[in-house]
């Protein structure tokens, strides 16, 4: 991490971490207010959380982590079960948006490199750009998928597991994110995440070549 943040401070051009981020993170939230939205609940929209201000939706410890660790979180988009027709199945699929968002965030900027590449229109700073946003969207895609409340992850599991476990979990939510705090500055988690990102990326790197294969580049 400390690598990381020195090469912002001493290179301008890597302060475009931060736009990666915040729309990264942006997107992520919307998403989970969309998908909330669809299944019956407003309570994202009527609070402004399908805003594209990314203002609504910063957390600032959790911005920073994104930026300096590649691993991070925004505010949580408000939900109410009450108005899901299956509260834990629909619960679940509202916390599978925003990771699936961030996959979908980091194919799209390995099809605009790519393309971009073909073109021979690639320069320094898009590259960067490019560079930091696939690789945070992923870092914040697997991050999440983490089964440890308050995570999406924990949400996501909690549609399958028993009453006896979920409700429980729930109720510890808050001590969660302590949790992977000590976890993340601890570097527990280096090997196993660094490892699920690798592969996330070069599987959605094998999905964006695919239609410029199709069509007979040479990559």
């Amino acid at each position: 991490m400390l690598d990381r943040l020195n090469n912002i401070l001493s290179d301008p051009a890597q302060l475009l971490i931060v736009p990666a981020a915040l729309l990264a993170i942006m997107l992520h939230e919307i998403c989970h207010g969309l998908a909330a939205y669809r299944l019956g609940d407003r309570t994202a929209k009527e609070r402004g959380r399908l805003s594209l201000n990314p203002i609504r939706h910063i957390d600032v410890i959790g911005l920073l982590m994104l930026v300096v660790a590649g691993f991070g979180w925004a505010k949580p988009v408000p939900v109410d079960m009450r108005y899901f027709k299956n509260p834990r199945r629909d619960f679940a699929i509202v916390a599978l948006a925003g990771p699936v968002s961030n996959f979908l965030q980091a194919l799209v900027g390995y099809l605009v490199y790519i393309a971009l590449w073909l073109a021979k229109l690639n320069t320094a700073l898009p590259d960067l750009f490019l560079n930091y946003y696939i690789m945070l969207n992923i870092g914040l895609g697997v991050f999440n998928l983490i089964p440890v409340p308050p995570l999406d992850g924990s949400k996501i599991v909690g549609a399958v597991i028993p009453d006896r476990y979920y409700y429980p979990i729930l109720r510890y939510e808050r001590y969660g994110m302590f949790l992977l705090m000590i976890l993340l500055f601890t570097g527990v988690l280096d090997v196993p995440l660094g490892f699920l990102r690798s592969n996330v990326s070069e599987g959605i790197f094998w999905l964006a070549r695919q239609p410029f294969l199709l069509f007979g580049a040479v990559l």
